[in-house]
């Protein structure tokens, strides 16, 4: 047990299914239902459930939405789930809401730097040890003379006192965590399902409001969906995210998530067998209703898809995929 305790770069996430150009069809599969309706409450501790409370950093922007969910878990003591970015008014936050209780437990989903960095903090003021999937890596190595353009949104820095794996249990004194390793969003992603509950932390990998951008070197499309499938079979059907109000019946709204993805890897290819060859075209005509500061971000989601769609034979290139490569249909 451990003792008691008395603005930064965020990863990008800015669709909701209303910005993407997609066919019109009565057979279409079912849209997710995005939820816009959330009040963070910044700097509160709000109860969410038994054993269950809600910290929101004041960092709210197009790309974390109202800020950052940080989780306590636990009474008598608690472990913390995404510490959050560092912010000092945030970290007054959390040990407020600890109210001099033990923590047993950090617990980090992914390490953007809206998500990760407090944990250091924390650590050393507690005791408490850290864990996650792993530090901060790309989905892929990069190509000769890329260079990642999310390397500001991530915590370089992170090292997990204890890494964890697929099924990998974290055991507190009224709680028991299933980590569910959800790669995609980033290559180290992680979500816990609690255990003889409804609840799963989904982190960034599914959240009520938006999708979450899956940008390559941080992600990978096709991690994305199988990471999807992995939810899929676990139990829990309530999800608290990292940003925004819970997920309700989450098997539906991922199973729209994925029919989502799939929609918008059509409307990618369809451009490419139109004769629409370059990534800034595409994203001018595939999100023409989107914020077109948001279009850098939007071209890394089609590389993701077309990145996927070369691995399966779809699209070709010359060369490596990248962001300013000519693509053709196979």
């Amino acid at each position: 047990m451990r003792r008691g305790v008395g603005t930064s770069i965020a990863p990008f996430i800015f669709e909701s299914s209303a910005s993407v150009a997609t066919p019109s069809s009565s057979t279409a599969p079912e849209a997710p239902a995005f939820r816009g309706d959330f009040d963070p409450q910044h700097g509160t501790c709000v109860e969410m459930a038994p054993l269950v409370a809600r910290i929101t950093a004041n960092n709210p922007s197009p790309f974390t939405f109202h800020g950052t969910n940080t989780y306590l878990l636990g009474q008598k003591s608690v472990a913390v789930i995404d510490p959050g970015p560092p912010d000092d008014a945030h970290y007054a936050a959390i040990i407020a809401g600890i109210a001099g209780r033990d923590v047993s437990h950090i617990i980090v989903t992914h390490t953007h730097m809206d998500h990760s960095p407090l944990a250091r903090r924390l650590a050393a003021e507690t005791g408490a040890p850290v864990f996650a999937e792993g530090p901060h890596r790309p989905a892929r190595p990069l190509q000769i003379g890329e260079v990642n353009p999310l390397d500001a949104s991530a915590d370089m820095d992170f090292q997990p006192d204890i890494a964890v794996t697929e099924a990998s249990r974290i055991v507190g004194d009224e709680w028991e965590l299933v980590t569910h390793l959800t790669p995609g969003h980033t290559a180290n992603h992680a979500a816990f399902s609690l255990v003889d509950t409804d609840f799963l932390f989904s982190g960034d990998h599914v959240m009520a409001w938006a999708t979450s951008i899956v940008a390559p070197p941080d992600g990978a499309m096709a991690d994305y969906m199988n990471s999807l499938d992995t939810l899929l079979g676990a139990p829990q059907t309530t999800y608290f995210p990292g940003h925004g109000g819970r997920v309700f019946d989450a098997h539906r709204f991922v199973r729209a998530l994925k029919a989502h993805r799939r929609m918008r890897e059509q409307a990618v290819l369809d451009q490419i067998r139109k004769g629409i060859h370059e990534i800034p075209a595409m994203v001018a005509i595939i999100y023409r209703q989107t914020d077109k500061r948001l279009h850098q971000a939007a071209g890394l989601s089609v590389l993701a898809h077309i990145e996927d769609l070369v691995a399966r034979g779809a699209v070709e290139t010359d060369g490596d995929v990248r962001i300013d490569g000519i693509f053709r249909a196979v």
